[in-house]
């Protein structure tokens, strides 16, 4: 078998899928972060020849795998988001958490920082922005807090912007179940990567590269992600034109162990799909 990992990361799947599928399987694993490629050559190095890493992007999958010489695979696997070790580098600007500078690009050579997004977009922008990819409901108040301190100071780093949320939002929701700035962070964490734009091509494309019988399994950690996989999955399974046969009607959700030993875990939701041999008539 050969299985396209589109957001390899620092390797936690390709590992296990290594571990438990047969000597022959090939793991082609593709990320835009060059950390995360080193990474996973060290992590990886036993494996030898049975991997395959690729830097890049996965909306451009069907260009890197012609250019490995790689027509087809039999399975394709994408996990979204954020990795822990990228949430838990301060200098990557990901997590409120840590003291870093306000950075968020998973391609660090490339692309205007969350900093610059912050302190050039406008106010309308940067309400929209907080609005549709945090689903913040307070995110004119926070837009409009963000405007005014940028006229005092740049906002440079992750405690200043998560200080600024706190400030502008009531104190009621200071105190909810998740931080008040997880939304604002969320949301320009998709901005500066635009990750939303890139997904459902990505899941068309990984479609067809599939042979016939492959999966596609997809993890999505928020609503918004969730929502385009979902989409993307039933309208690829409607109709005499269908490609895939869906196989999770609903999503695979964590199970209490899974959540315990991993909290970040809580929110994840996997779907499958599998390549059909041929179209439906």
């Amino acid at each position: 078998m050969t299985i396209l990992d589109c957001t390899v990361g620092y390797g936690g799947h390709a590992e296990l899928l290594l571990k438990s599928s047969a000597p022959g399987t090939t793991i082609i694993g593709l990320d835009r972060d060059t950390k995360a490629i080193d990474f996973c050559k060290q992590r990886l190095i036993r494996f030898g020849e049975r991997v395959v890493l690729l830097r890049g992007n996965h909306r451009d999958l069907k260009r890197h795998l012609a250019e490995a010489g790689i027509s087809a695979v039999d399975g394709v696997l994408f996990d979204f988001g954020v990795s822990s070790p990228q949430l838990d580098d301060p200098e990557r600007g990901f997590s409120f958490q840590q003291e870093g500078r306000l950075d968020m690009r998973m391609d660090q050579e490339t692309g205007l920082t969350a900093a610059e997004l912050v302190n050039t977009t406008s106010e309308q922008e940067l309400a929209d922005i907080l609005f549709h990819y945090g689903e913040e409901r307070y995110a004119r108040r926070i837009a409009r807090a963000i405007v005014r301190e940028r006229e005092r100071r740049p906002i440079e780093m992750t405690g200043t912007l998560a200080a600024v949320v706190a400030r502008s939002v009531p104190s009621s929701y200071r105190c909810g179940r998740i931080h008040c700035a997880t939304r604002t962070f969320q949301a320009l964490r998709i901005a500066v990567n635009h990750e939303l734009e890139s997904l459902e091509p990505s899941l068309r494309d990984a479609v067809d590269v599939l042979t016939p019988g492959g999966r596609i399994c997809a993890v999505a950690f928020h609503s918004l992600e969730d929502r385009i996989v979902k989409r993307t999955f039933r309208a690829l399974a409607q109709g005499s034109e269908a490609s895939l046969a869906l196989l999770t009607k609903k999503p695979v959700l964590p199970t209490e162990e899974e959540y315990r030993a991993n909290p970040r875990a809580r929110s994840a939701k996997l779907r499958v799909a599998e390549r059909l041999s041929k179209r439906r008539a």
